[in-house]
């Protein structure tokens, strides 16, 4: 563990500085400590609500990233939601919050970052896998609500496709503004919440779903998939209510979107099906609440956009 990234850690109960200790990290009164395990400090227990996650990005490890489907569809969604440059990252220092396998992380490391990349699941393994060779990746399995880091102390912050799956999705982003360094700049996204959102069909399955073990459902969706990609294309057909008619199936259609072979598709569907299904919480914002917690944050230039997901972003005040 390098030094630099040891002096940005504080012990998510005290605050206290942590040091290393015969593979563990000790908080200064030594009332706190917390393993390290494969070389990545844990400050969650093992088993929580985002096991699901965990699940998932162990056993899709690759599938987002796109140094593995040689197309740029992580790196188009990193740069147009949070409107920065690779020029901008260099040598400064990034939070990832909910890393997952590593989508977004490989893209802030390939722009030269220095990386702090959290999840609170046991993707944090995939992303470590799928990662390793990067100098400048440092990881954490930590929780959004007691974040193991020193206030201030990071040049961006960024968290995408995560924070409605939190328990409290308010809390969960207020818990970011705090990390960004003045002058640092923050964002996020969202699912959004509007009348086809809320109408999706997901959303009357889920009250099922997300009860299922996560093995079983998984299982049921691998077995279902070639039958709701088929009649999901077909619905597609139909002339100008075709698109519409698609958001009837549960399923993760991306034929026509994304230019992967038909292996990698099926990949993304099954993956992003289980992901619409199985998480214990979905909880889509509006714009405008987004907009009133950005203000709340006191941040400077903010924008509201949307760009696949809802986003927000801004700037630290120096």
């Amino acid at each position: 563990m390098k030094t630099e990234f040891l002096e940005l850690l504080r012990c998510p109960k005290s605050g206290q500085t942590l040091k290393l200790d015969s593979g563990f990290l000790k908080s200064e009164d030594a009332q706190h400590k917390y393993p390290i395990h494969k070389g990545i400090p844990r400050f969650v227990q093992k088993s929580n609500y985002a096991d699901n996650f965990g699940m998932q990005w162990n056993t899709f490890r690759q599938t987002q990233l796109d140094s593995y489907s040689g197309h740029t569809i992580s790196a188009d969604r990193f740069w147009k939601a949070t409107g920065w440059s690779p020029e901008e990252l260099k040598n400064k220092w990034i939070l990832d919050i909910g890393c997952g396998s590593g989508r977004f992380a490989e893209i802030a490391l390939n722009a030269g970052a220095k990386v702090v990349a959290l999840d609170y699941s046991t993707a944090i393994d995939a992303c470590h896998e799928n990662l390793k060779h990067f100098s400048e990746l440092h990881l954490v399995q930590g929780d959004i609500y007691e974040l193991p880091f020193a206030p201030g102390v990071f040049h961006f912050v960024y968290s995408l496709g995560v924070l409605q799956h939190t328990p409290n999705v308010e809390k969960a982003f207020s818990a970011l503004p705090p990390m960004v360094m003045p002058g640092g700049k923050l964002c996020v996204d969202f699912y959004w919440k509007r009348f086809r959102s809320i109408l999706h069909t997901r959303y009357l399955l889920r009250p099922i779903t997300k009860r299922i073990p996560e093995q079983k459902l998984f299982k049921i969706l691998e077995q279902l998939l070639p039958f709701l990609l088929k009649i999901s294309k077909r619905l597609g057909q139909f002339p100008l209510i075709g698109k519409g008619l698609k958001r009837l199936i549960p399923v993760a259609d991306y034929a026509g979107v994304y230019p992967l072979p038909p292996h990698q598709l099926r990949e993304w569907a099954l993956l992003d099906t289980f992901d619409m299904l199985a998480p214990a919480y979905d909880n889509p914002q509006t714009a405008k609440t987004v907009l009133r917690w950005l203000k709340g944050a006191n941040l400077n230039d903010i924008e509201i956009l949307h760009e696949g997901h809802l986003v927000g972003r801004g700037t630290k005040p120096i």
